[in-house]
């Protein structure tokens, strides 16, 4: 009976130790060598800018001219997107109904005479184009011969 009892205390004692070792935690070092501070900081540096970061001061010029031109701005253009043009684009837009937070918009761009150029397209409003090639290249004297004489009824 008393190896029993020793048996018993012995797996009791087991079992209340080993799990509390199996659970320890312990912080370890990541492997790579980089703390966590520098690899933020790491990151930080290596983040590229995307897109487009400034409007060139020639565009500007002319998105301040036409502003000027619909009475949205006065005075001269700059070629500086400052505030007074920030907010005459902002009004423009806003009287058109269209988004005044991203400015300038394509669709005020284009509204200000400033779009792309599409005159040297093909369907363009004022392109003129050749008449399209007849069906056959039989004129239709001939081929309406060859149809009689074919005896087919049409």
């Amino acid at each position: 009976m008393s190896v029993f009892k020793t048996s018993f205390a012995l797996i009791l004692t087991a079992a209340v130790l080993l799990p509390s070792a199996f659970a320890s935690r312990v912080h370890r070092a990541p492997t790579s060598g980089q703390t966590r501070a520098n690899h933020k900081l790491n990151s930080r540096k290596a983040r590229k800018v995307r897109g487009q970061q400034s409007i060139d001061p020639e565009r500007v010029t002319q998105i301040q001219q036409a502003l000027i031109r619909e009475h949205y701005m006065t005075g001269e253009a700059t070629g500086k997107w400052d505030a007074p043009t920030t907010a005459a684009m902002q009004k423009f837009q806003g009287d058109q109904g269209w988004q005044t937070k991203l400015t300038p918009d394509s669709r005020a761009l284009a509204k200000l005479g400033l779009g792309p150029d599409y005159s040297s397209a093909i369907n363009a409003k004022d392109s003129s184009f050749a008449a399209a090639p007849p069906a056959s290249p039989i004129p239709h004297e001939q081929a309406s011969g060859f149809v009689a004489g074919s005896g087919v009824n049409q």
